[in-house]
């Protein structure tokens, strides 16, 4: 299993999804986008995983490289490649598929609890997490689903919290964040203004440090069932392999 990584900040990696990767076997290639590493052809891979970054969707002025992600996102989940977004990478997953990113009303920052829809219960991949799940939140962002996506969960403030999109799958909320990077995250300047902002560094850090562990089990169960699902199982794979 080959897996393309979109970085968009080196503290952003993977986290719990990159160890769950490599117990399988996996071999990973890290592009860091905002660092200029050239994208390469999605086509050569099993999946896509695509992480966070305190940009905005929108800022194709400020980052062009934004706009070539978005269409190498675009062609790669219309040709049902496997794809996993997390916070900047599910907002990228919805733009690239026609839908609109914005502000939301104010940050959403903290350890709170995430709910799963009808829809999410039934899914074979969010079928891993209970009803109502701690998650780390940590954004100003939020999005409208695309044309034909599925609602998986929500929360009062940012009702998209995730979806699915044939074999694309993007959550705007952390379950793969160890305390360690959490504590890295408040060095980012817009990271470190949204929690001025709101419930302050103390309050985070003590949230993060209680609920750690049961986030990172909840988010290798929900990334080990979309290997076994969506990965293996995506006609794009089976083809690909077939060639």
């Amino acid at each position: 299993m080959d897996v393309l990584v979109l970085q968009h900040i080196a503290c952003e990696p993977p986290g719990v999804y990159e160890d769950v990767l490599r117990e399988r076997g996996a071999t990973l290639t890290r592009v860091e986008v905002d660092a200029g590493d050239e994208l390469p052809d999605w086509r050569e891979f099993s999946a896509i995983v695509a992480m966070g970054g305190p940009m905005s969707a929108n800022d194709d002025s400020a980052h062009p490289w934004l706009r070539g992600e978005k269409e190498l996102i675009a062609d790669a989940v219309r040709a049902s490649m496997p794809f996993w977004g997390v916070c900047l990478g599910v907002q990228l997953l919805a733009a690239s598929l026609g839908a609109r990113v914005y502000a939301g009303a104010e940050p959403e920052v903290g350890v709170l609890p995430v709910e799963l829809t009808e829809e999410g219960r039934r899914d074979p991949v969010f079928s891993a997490l209970p009803p109502s799940v701690p998650a780390l939140q940590w954004h100003g962002d939020t999005f409208d689903l695309p044309p034909g996506a599925v609602r998986l969960a929500g929360s009062p403030a940012y009702p998209n919290q995730a979806f699915r999109f044939d074999h694309a799958y993007g959550v705007q909320f952390h379950l793969e964040v160890s305390s360690g990077m959490a504590r890295e995250w408040m060095d980012v300047p817009e990271y470190a203004t949204a929690l001025e902002q709101t419930i302050g560094s103390e309050t985070m850090l003590r949230a993060v440090d209680e609920r750690v562990d049961e986030m990172l089990d909840h988010g290798r169960a929900l990334f080990e069932r979309w290997l076994d699902f969506v990965v293996r199982t995506s006609p794009f794979n089976a083809v690909r392999l077939e060639a």
